[in-house]
């Protein structure tokens, strides 16, 4: 029996970068349902990955001894892991309140995407050193007030969408405002472990595959609605415009300010690992600075969001609102 052979976009060595995968492809619901999920990336991207990365993947000894290096990441993960954690939840909302049997479909394997994502997250922070019974605490020791103070004003926000069962609405929420904002944060997050972690790193790739799909099939579901009921454009563009207000008024960039701080830090210490390592063309990751990779997150975020607007059809609107 012949393997279907694995999309370029699902393949763990030809899939572009999140950025890239994020603006250039154009995935739908109809091409990315449940046989798509379970050829090209049950037994494509995910095959042979343990614990979210490959098996001859190193985790460094230094990454396991206390320092500023090990406590970013474990900040970073277990942020990361309470964030997919209630997007897996949310997301229940959406494969209830799907109106097509694709979109449902879709749905349904991101939300098992996001937990997937929550666990090698919490995996890696135990591979870390950190026991298993000591996993929660330690998460809300390094995580909770950022969990607090940036994650639960959104979930309050969205709360309204799901209880009216607003499909549309949590699309948009989820697409735009959660991983459309988050998504650079990762690719720098892959970027800049690919060398001081490269199991950590990998983790991070595998993730973002999954999100190219997530981003660029939630796009094209917005984009089909709104050519279908283009009456719901600047309803949805004002959720848009609200949600930007709210990521403005949480302390978003005093969380990466502080995670990239202890980065600097850990990154100073262990420059030999690092090398020459580029962590962008033409400049070397032992090079740059906090404010410096922080802004390049901020760039990443802006030009894929303009270019994600332009794509469903809400650049005018959103133009028009102010």
């Amino acid at each position: 029996m012949t393997a279907t052979p694995t999309p370029k976009e699902a393949d763990w060595e030809s899939a572009p970068n999140l950025i890239e995968g994020a603006m250039t492809l154009e995935l739908t619901p109809e091409t990315c349902d449940l046989d798509y999920w379970l050829s090209a990336v049950a037994q494509g991207t995910l095959r042979g990955l343990v614990r979210g990365h490959t098996a001859g993947a190193r985790i460094p000894e230094y990454m396991r001894r206390e320092g500023p290096l090990r406590s970013a990441l474990i900040s970073e993960l277990g942020f990361r892991s309470v964030a997919e954690e209630k997007a897996t939840r949310a997301i229940t909302v959406l494969v209830d309140t799907a109106p097509t049997i694709p979109t449902m479909e879709f749905y349904a394997t991101q939300l098992i995407d996001e937990a997937r994502h929550a666990r090698v997250f919490r995996d890696h922070i135990v591979d870390l050193g950190v026991p298993q019974d000591e996993l929660a605490r330690t998460i809300e020791e390094f995580s909770g007030d950022d969990v607090r103070k940036v994650l639960e004003p959104l979930e309050e926000f969205t709360q309204p969408l799901r209880e009216q069962g607003d499909f549309m609405g949590g699309v948009v929420t989820l697409t735009v405002l959660v991983e459309g904002v988050l998504a650079p944060a990762a690719e720098l997050s892959e970027r800049k472990w690919r060398v001081l972690d490269p199991a950590a790193a990998q983790i991070e790739r595998g993730a973002g595959i999954d999100e190219i799909r997530h981003l660029t099939v939630g796009s094209s579901v917005v984009r089909t609605h709104l050519r279908d009921h283009p009456e719901d454009t600047g309803r949805l563009a004002d959720l848009i415009r609200r949600g930007r207000d709210l990521w403005g008024s949480v302390p978003v960039l005093e969380m990466l300010g502080r995670r990239e701080a202890l980065f600097q830090r850990g990154l100073e210490e262990h420059a030999d690992a690092v090398g020459d390592y580029e962590i962008w063309p033409g400049r070397r990751l032992v090079d740059t600075t906090a404010p410096e990779r922080i802004e390049q997150a901020l760039t990443w975020s802006s030009d894929m969001q303009d270019q994600r607007m332009e794509y469903m059809g809400l650049t005018a609107a959103m133009a028009a609102g102010g």
